[in-house]
């Protein structure tokens, strides 16, 4: 744990990465690095709007003008949006943004340029490090597989400059790993905020797709009165390209401040989207029906992978989203493995997408299980290791040796 005032974090994490796997040139084969869940196709999803006789959304969707929607989102489409909250979420509570990642630069840059912020690493980059890009003081908490990914409360309470400290900054159901906080830490982790009138900025981009609907958490907007949730349309329903996420905040005042930033940026998002994004929403029910199916089948999938080859890899088993983060354990780095993988035609996220600072202990590929094509991945996967294994083992036997010298 450590906080640091002027961050050099302008370089994309994910930019070597970009050129490993050849994302210009079309991307590898075999791809386990894509973390949203099953797209569906335009003609798929004007079906569903159609078969619920939901047409006047579809001769909307068909009549629209091409001309400005309202900066942040349209009323309608805000309307349908809190539909997901409680009753203290309205419209009003809404802003809407071409995708998340607008959202939370957004966020940062209204809220905590002139403050202390909490964050926690490995993770996404747009989330944890948005604080330290608009070039705010920030104190980056190092989250472990020793204790399962979670956030660890005391370090949090040893942070917090009394006074300063203003911005914390979550990831839960957490990326790169796909565990999920318990309601207990959620509240005491909110307390713990509370005290000291510090803004919680929750990503709940995987928030619907628990594993088990039991484990799912309050979004952060019904529950904490200086809380926002933000939310994206391509995680949970596989709308990457509709390009439409949102902040949800019960405390109105937060709205202009955020506003204020959103009009130099990406203030209007386009009316086609919208309307996409509210046929999503209407057939939400059977999207992350189909896509929950999807996830939990790779998962089994992805558990036979990690049985069969227990002396190799090790993970904190997934509990929600489509992503899983698995230690290597052969003599390699994440890094090494997934210049090699490369080679064969395979993809995965090597420690370096998720932080900066890569330790032994975090230095973990993710991998993601949301689409119908993962089992082939995974098959391409599971033959590379097969090649590979026995002098792996070799390599890690003779290690163990030598650190008995």
């Amino acid at each position: 744990m450590h906080s640091k005032n002027n961050t050099d974090v302008h370089e994309p994490w994910s930019k070597k990465h970009k050129r490993v796997t050849k994302s210009s040139q079309g991307g590898l084969k075999y791809s386990l690095s894509n973390s949203y869940t099953q797209p569906l196709t335009n003609v798929e999803l004007l079906h569903l709007t159609r078969s619920r006789g939901d047409l006047r959304l579809v001769e909307q969707y068909e009549n629209h003008t091409l001309g400005y929607t309202p900066n942040g989102g349209s009323l309608d489409l805000r309307e349908e949006i809190s539909h997901l909250y409680g009753e203290t979420i309205t419209a009003e509570n809404i802003l809407v943004f071409a995708g998340a990642q607008v959202a939370l630069q957004t966020a940062a840059l209204a809220l905590s340029k002139d403050c202390h912020s909490i964050v926690f690493l490995p993770g996404y980059q747009s989330t944890a490090m948005g604080p330290a890009m608009v070039g705010g003081d920030v104190t980056k908490i190092m989250l472990s597989p020793s204790n399962g990914w979670a956030i660890p409360l005391d370090k949090v309470a040893q942070a917090i400059q009394p006074g300063k400290t203003k911005y914390l900054v979550i990831n839960e159901p957490y990326n790169p790993a796909g565990t999920l906080m318990s309601q207990q830490t959620q509240q005491e982790l909110i307390a713990l905020a509370k005290k000291h009138s510090i803004i919680i900025m929750s990503d709940e981009v995987y928030r619907l797709l628990e594993h088990d609907s039991n484990d799912r958490l309050p979004a952060m907007a019904d529950v904490y009165c200086q809380g926002i949730s933000c939310v994206t349309m391509s995680k949970p329903w596989g709308g990457c390209g509709i390009t439409i996420g949102w902040l949800a905040f019960p405390d109105v005042s937060l709205k202009q401040k955020l506003i204020d930033v959103q009009y130099f940026g990406t203030a209007c998002p386009s009316r086609a989207s919208e309307l996409q994004a509210m046929m999503v929403l209407r057939a939400s029910d059977h999207i992350l029906d189909k896509n929950l199916t999807i996830v939990r089948h790779n998962k089994t999938l992805l558990k036979q992978f990690m049985h069969t080859y227990a002396d190799l890899f090790s993970w904190t088993e997934p509990t929600a989203g489509a992503v899983a983060f698995i230690k290597f354990k052969g003599p390699m780095t994440s890094e090494q493995l997934g210049e090699q993988l490369a080679m064969q035609n395979i993809s995965i996220k090597p420690a370096y997408c998720f932080s900066d600072e890569v330790t032994d202990e975090t230095d973990c590929f993710r991998v993601g299980f949301g689409e119908e094509k993962m089992p082939k991945a995974l098959a391409a996967l599971g033959a590379f290791v097969e090649h590979h294994k026995e002098n792996w083992r070799l390599a890690m036997r003779e290690r163990r040796r030598r650190s008995k010298l």
